[in-house]
């Protein structure tokens, strides 16, 4: 068989996805504090944008608008003590005067009441961690320079529980010393505070803790080393029996232990408190529930006239135009599909807070079944714009800060024909298990029932998955005799 090139023409349809349109899904999944840094960073690049001017007060703090309105009230009581003159009949130096004696700043360089207090600098601290609080009591401590060398590697080698993530053998080789070094500076550095750090396991810190805080009861340490399985299971009896205990001593073994730290290093891992902006809030007015976009620091655009001037500016070169026209039309299209993006998401709102009535009138409990098709469908739009309208968006109502993906859930069946929503059957389990006898917790099979009664029809393996997903233990695990 012969090879030969040859041309063919061949008629195809495919999608092609602009720069604009890609622009535009970006702009849509984006939450309101996104939303503000990427139209802020837009107007960097783009000179032809720019601000509506009067409507950056919404971008001012508190700070901001206290400052101004006391230095509004200042101007006017000047102006009352030069018997209410205008501008320019004012006594400056009456008017200075009083500056200098209410402890305002007098001039750019002048005295301030505040400058007796130190500087910013000498009061901003940050939280000492795990390794820094460590370090410091290694370097209070007398000891041999291998052992520092080799506590200095193990300290780094600690995770966030403060548990030992390294064999020693891999420290001994790393810092190149013996191995009854590494093994007298791990005995160094679990003496330090907080107690129990550089064990290995559970038990390990358990037992670490126990010795310090008990170390005339050896029956502790024994619990904890050979039955702390037991303990997670309640299983008492038999603790009592193989250490030769009476029942009453061993739940007081258990109240001690549950008053030791599993993670050491907790106190020094705790995350920073991250705070969420609500994009939109719902509130009820007149009896009827109103939605309210989040609006606060979000510039409102418009195209520069000053570049459409320039534009038919006859003076202009062809190359200066066609910058121009491109920057314009990104410009213009960029306020379309913010306008496009706000009343979409006011359109899956509406849509949501129409199917969901009963969540706002009453709770979590009255939360309807609803899947992305059915809201696509009522307004007019796919699927795939719903899922990134509710992504990372968050609603704020009288029951909370809810992201809008909550709304979205699994159907449960009922005896009475409306179906349940997977996240109502949630909160009627937590609240039958916040009530729950904790000498008798319920079992799942008991919670079953009990659902059973409120018209719920539900598999026992699907509470025990609800349950797990809200981080409850079974019942064993909840099981309190003291």
């Amino acid at each position: 068989m012969a090879l030969d090139l040859r041309q063919t023409l061949k008629l195809s349809q495919q999608l092609v996805i602009t720069q604009q349109l890609k622009q535009a899904i970006k702009l849509l999944q984006l939450n309101h504090m996104e939303m503000i840094d990427a139209v802020q960073a837009e107007m960097l690049e783009n000179p032809t944008l720019e601000e509506i001017p009067g409507t950056d007060s919404r971008t001012q703090s508190d700070a901001e608008v206290a400052l101004q309105d006391g230095a509004k009230a200042a101007q006017q009581d000047v102006v009352e003590q030069n018997n209410g003159a205008d501008d320019n009949g004012i006594d400056w130096e009456k008017y200075l005067e009083h500056q200098d004696a209410s402890g305002f700043r007098t001039g750019s360089t002048g005295p301030s009441r505040f400058d007796d207090l130190p500087p910013i600098e000498t009061t901003l601290s940050t939280s000492e961690s795990l390794v820094d609080h460590l370090s410091w009591q290694l370097s209070m401590c007398s000891c041999m320079d291998a052992e520092r060398e080799a506590a200095a590697s193990i300290i780094h080698c600690l995770d966030q529980r403060g548990y030992l993530t390294e064999t020693l053998e891999t420290i001994r080789a790393e810092v190149e010393v013996e191995l009854d070094d590494v093994l007298g500076a791990l005995e160094i550095v679990q003496g330090f505070d907080p107690v129990g750090v550089g064990a290995r396991d559970l038990v390990e810190t358990l037992t670490i803790q126990a010795a310090h805080a008990w170390p005339d009861d050896p029956f502790v340490v024994q619990l904890i080393t050979n039955h702390l399985h037991d303990i997670e299971t309640r299983n008492y009896q038999n603790i009592a029996r193989a250490m030769d205990l009476e029942l009453e001593d061993v739940l007081e073994y258990h109240k001690m232990i549950r008053e030791l730290e599993p993670w050491p290093g907790r106190a020094f891992s705790e995350p920073p408190n991250q705070y969420i902006t609500p994009d939109i809030t719902v509130v009820k007015v007149g009896g009827e529930w109103q939605i309210l976009q989040n609006e606060d620091g979000m510039p409102r655009l418009r195209v520069s006239r000053y570049y459409k001037n320039v534009l038919r500016d006859r003076r202009s070169t062809h190359k200066e135009k066609r910058y121009i026209k491109e920057r314009l039309d990104s410009a213009d299209f960029l306020i379309k599909s913010i306008f496009k993006r706000q009343r979409t998401i006011h359109k899956v709102m509406a849509c949501i807070l129409e199917r969901q009535h009963g969540f706002f009138d009453q709770g979590p409990e009255q939360l309807k079944p609803m899947v992305l098709r059915e809201v696509a469908d009522e307004i007019g739009v796919h699927e795939s714009t719903v899922s990134r309208v509710t992504t990372n968006k968050y609603l704020q109502c009288p029951h909370g800060i809810f992201e809008l993906k909550y709304f979205f859930n699994a159907r449960i069946q009922s005896t009475r024909g409306d179906d349940f929503a997977g996240e109502a059957v949630k909160e009627k389990i937590r609240k039958l298990i916040a009530d729950e006898n904790p000498k008798k917790p319920l079992s799942d099979s008991a919670i079953v029932k009990l659902l059973t009664h409120q018209q719920v029809r539900i598999a026992r393996r699907t509470v025990a998955k609800y349950r797990e997903q809200m981080g409850i233990l079974s019942s064993s695990q909840r099981k309190r005799l003291f």
